[in-house]
């Protein structure tokens, strides 16, 4: 089974100071049809104007993965952590017995672009964390979260793996997948085949039974994919 999310089909919010996409119902965005896939229960691809951004709040009993692809965040947090991180980094967060935060664009100029991921985690209450990381490029995959912090991932509290594609414009990437288990292929940048289908930027695919995975990348391009249960 495939299905595809197309980009201009997620939810949107605008609120000025950002501009949200939602892939999975959140704050007044409700679809029925889309509630989460198996874990994970957030995408959302936010766009923040200069200098604004999330003020102090809560979360508990989630695990809370942030990508930027452009521009920067100023993170604070109520384990006392203060940190920026760019385009290209990655912030894992687990919300465990609770923490409260905010995330701001630090920048006079520059809208920040980033992905907002939650996963449901397997064990609650456990003690929240804070990591940041850039992985390097490179053709192919790249283990983002895994259970066992695997290959110098970031440890996620859920039977699931992320992993980040990157593929050169003409490249193909065939990925061997388990019938029983649920993948959701979100694209970050550029326009691919996925299993015969044309996808682009912002574009997810649900697959589930399916034995194989064969996208062609039509130009320099990345995307995520989220092996769940």
């Amino acid at each position: 089974m495939i299905y595809i999310r197309k980009s201009d089909e997620r939810g949107h919010a605008d609120h000025g100071w950002l501009q949200a996409k939602h892939s999975f119902s959140f704050a007044n965005y409700y679809d029925p049809r889309f509630m989460g896939f198996s874990d994970l229960r957030v995408i959302n691809e936010d766009k923040v104007a200069p200098t604004m951004g999330f003020g102090t709040h809560p979360h508990k009993d989630m695990e809370i993965l942030t990508y930027v692809l452009q521009g920067k965040i100023a993170h604070k947090d109520s384990m006392g952590n203060v940190k920026d991180f760019s385009a290209g980094e990655f912030q894992i967060m687990s919300a465990g017995t609770g923490v409260t935060h905010s995330e701001f664009n630090p920048s006079d100029d520059e809208t920040l672009h980033l992905l907002q991921i939650w996963i449901e985690p397997n064990e609650l209450g456990i003690t929240p964390r804070y990591d940041q990381k850039v992985f390097a490029d490179k053709q192919g995959g790249t283990l983002i979260l895994s259970p066992n912090a695997d290959d110098g991932s970031f440890k996620i509290y859920q039977d699931m793996k992320l992993w980040r594609y990157q593929l050169a414009k003409n490249s193909s990437q065939i990925i061997d997948l388990d019938k029983n288990r649920h993948y959701w292929l979100q694209i970050v940048k550029g326009e691919f085949t996925v299993n015969g289908e044309a996808v682009g930027q912002g574009d997810g695919v649900a697959l589930s039974e399916e034995s194989a995975l064969n996208v062609m990348a039509s130009d320099d391009g990345e995307f995520l994919l989220f092996d769940l249960r």
